[in-house]
């Protein structure tokens, strides 16, 4: 695959505050201290925001109308993302990001930013979740730039349906997206499915073939208390047992296990090369492993999913804060990091921003 040249920094002249250049960058030879809580657990892998807006409407996730999207003067510009993912990498040993929104394909500008991404010391491996609509057009571009894999988000494989689900009528182009990140060797290309009884639940193997035909990474995801209108309804959440069950009606499931510390556990089938992932956050928590970080659009550190406060970064960055002041920010929220989100507890309390806000 073809990279961005060297030379391409994340500090241009001009663009870093003061004393943000290549003096402070850390020695190549010199391992950065683990990011931990007091837990033990090691966090290594960050999602980032790019944005909140979205071009669906998915009913599991936000009203028709849409929402209030923030105001453009409150997103982390290009140059504050790439400073921050510096930070994360050569100073907390972060070696996974994914970018996420919102749909994060409407971010303008968003190959440079990867190419400027993939050009840092200490790059981290690159992937994206996306909704698919205008992967079409933009996979090859991405991957040259340095992309290395995307998750596609699909619910169905049939229109009527998908507009039903998403409000608009784009099922062609989410597969036309997935065929072109295969061939710009975006692999290994994931489907992520969000089951909803009594909506898409009955397509839950023919997901799974449609992927297996293909070539995909199929993972089915249990849904969540994180829509914006607060309608999430457990008895309407597909289990993980029943996801399994749905599967194993057609297929024959030989376990694989959970990859390091991934969310989803999987499954091949037999026969196949295929593999199936799971991801139960309801009823089969994997907190005690979690090793994820989440920065929103508008610069706000999260140390859980679920978390019900947050991190400024962004003052700190346009405060002219000095990257041992954001490193050191970023320790003390991820100190603060609870054992679980508590969502199978009385105590558990609701985020206050949706999915779309928060970033997957």
């Amino acid at each position: 695959m073809p990279r961005p040249n060297p030379d391409h920094r994340s500090d241009p002249a001009g663009t870093a505050p003061s004393g943000q250049g290549l003096a402070e960058r850390l020695p190549a030879t010199q391992a950065p201290a683990p990011l931990v809580d007091r837990f033990g657990r090691i966090h290594t892998d960050l999602r980032v925001s790019l944005t909140d807006r979205c071009n669906l409407r998915c009913t599991y996730c936000m009203p028709a109308e849409g929402l209030d999207w923030l105001p453009k003067a409150e997103v982390l510009t290009d140059d504050e993302v790439v400073r921050l993912v510096r930070v994360a990498t050569q100073r907390l040993g972060i070696s996974k990001v994914r970018l996420t929104g919102g749909e994060p394909l409407l971010r303008r500008g968003l190959p440079g930013l990867i190419a400027r991404l993939s050009a840092l010391d200490a790059a981290p491996e690159l992937s994206l979740t996306t909704n698919g609509i205008g992967l079409s057009r933009s996979a090859a571009a991405l991957s040259e730039a340095g992309l290395n894999r995307v998750n596609v988000s699909l619910d169905t494989l049939r229109s009527e349906r998908y507009a039903e689900i998403t409000r608009r009528d784009r099922l062609t182009d989410v597969l036309d997206g997935l065929y072109a990140a295969r061939a710009a060797g975006l692999n290994p290309v994931k489907v992520n499915a969000v089951p909803v009884r009594g909506v898409n639940d009955d397509e839950i193997a023919d997901l799974a073939a449609f992927a297996a035909e293909h070539g995909y990474r199929m993972r089915f995801i249990e849904s969540m208390p994180l829509d914006a209108q607060g309608a999430w309804d457990r008895e309407r959440m597909v289990t993980a047992e029943e996801i399994l069950g749905r599967l194993g009606e057609r297929f024959e499931l030989v376990p694989v296990g959970r990859r390091d510390n991934a969310p989803a556990e999987e499954w091949r089938i037999v026969g196949t090369d295929a593999v199936v992932g799971v991801i139960a956050s309801v009823t089969r928590p994997f907190c005690g492993s979690c090793d994820r970080v989440r920065l929103t659009a508008d610069g706000q550190l999260r140390n859980c999913l679920f978390a019900t406060e947050e991190s400024d970064l962004r003052a700190l960055l346009r405060g002219g804060a000095d990257d041992a002041a954001l490193e050191a920010a970023w320790r003390t929220c991820i100190g603060g990091k609870g054992p679980g989100h508590a969502i199978n507890s009385p105590e558990f309390r609701r985020p206050e921003r949706p999915m779309s806000a928060i970033g997957g």
